[in-house]
């Protein structure tokens, strides 16, 4: 906690599991929350035992124009926003055949669209004070992926990307972004905040295990604690130069170099093939006119 003033944390998806947890834990280090939720009757016994130091929003993230509106309204009545926790957001299971449009556009309406409504929401505050942080929660499907979550996954790659892309632009006004990779957290995520597609036969037997796992019979094995991950998240908010990339849970930090090391070696295995595709002019210095062994075979120009 940053000393002699009480930081305003904006928490998105604060009903339960880990956006819950870091409301928890920023209302016992003394700061303030702005907590959005569709449902923020769910916060009343938080708001009892705080008071006004809790200030609940009853939010949809998918809808820009209330989105922007109530970030508004609460930046105005708590004198600013000093931590955003892009934190709402939800699973859907299903095979990427399987996932109908309507199914597919509502996954990336909250956890891609919200998420950036809600960065276009923070950062008129932010930049006029000079400072913030925006944490943006993902997951190590933002990094490797799995069947039957491709949907899910494609809402994380879209936001790390975006997030990294943000962390460039607002770095001159003194606002710095971190990507929570998180592994498996102890919540409802897999149960009954899980939206699922209707299976196709076709894919019985390839995501027999995977559906399983997502049917919400493991939601309550998880190692991952919500409690520990929102304290974290307050430690790393307080150090003096907080990572871009932040992986949680020993089994994401144990994946995501692996993935890593794959796809450097592909790369590596093929680098002869990407000098083929930029124009090259006769003697115009080392590598021009580089063929790969077997590219004009495989129908390659040249």
């Amino acid at each position: 906690m940053s000393e002699g003033r009480v930081r305003t944390w904006l928490v998105t998806g604060a009903s339960r599991g880990l956006g819950r947890a870091v409301v928890e834990a920023v209302l016992q280090a003394g700061e303030r929350a702005i907590a959005t939720s569709r449902s923020p009757g769910s916060l009343d016994d938080l708001r009892d035992a705080h008071g006004d130091r809790l200030v609940p929003l009853a939010l949809d993230v998918a809808d820009r124009s209330a989105v922007l509106a109530g970030f508004a309204s609460a930046a105005e009545l708590t004198g600013g926003v000093d931590v955003l926790v892009n934190n709402a957001g939800y699973g859907l299971a299903g095979g990427v055949e399987e996932v109908g449009e309507r199914l597919a556009r509502d996954q990336m309406d909250v956890n891609f669209f919200g998420a950036l409504w809600a960065v276009q929401g923070v950062l008129p505050v932010m930049r006029r004070q000079g400072r913030g942080h925006v944490v943006q929660i993902s997951s190590i499907a933002g990094v490797a992926t799995y069947p039957n979550l491709g949907l899910y996954c494609a809402s994380k790659w879209a936001l790390e990307g975006l997030s990294e892309t943000l962390a460039q632009e607002v770095a001159g006004h003194g606002i710095r972004v971190t990507i929570v990779q998180l592994g498996e957290l102890r919540t409802a995520w897999s149960a009954d905040s899980m939206v699922r597609a209707d299976p196709m036969p076709a894919y019985d037997e390839v995501l027999a295990t995977r559906r399983h796992g997502l049917s919400g019979a493991f939601a309550d094995r998880q190692p991952g604690d919500p409690r520990r991950a929102a304290q974290v998240l307050l430690d790393v908010v307080d150090t003096d130069d907080p990572p871009l990339r932040l992986l949680l849970g020993a089994g994401a930090a144990a994946l995501a170099p692996r993935v890593y090391r794959d796809r450097l070696e592909e790369w590596r295995r093929w680098s002869d093939l990407a000098p083929l595709v930029d124009h090259t002019d006769e003697g115009a210095g080392e590598g021009a006119g580089v063929r790969a062994p077997g590219a004009v075979r495989r129908g390659y120009p040249g």
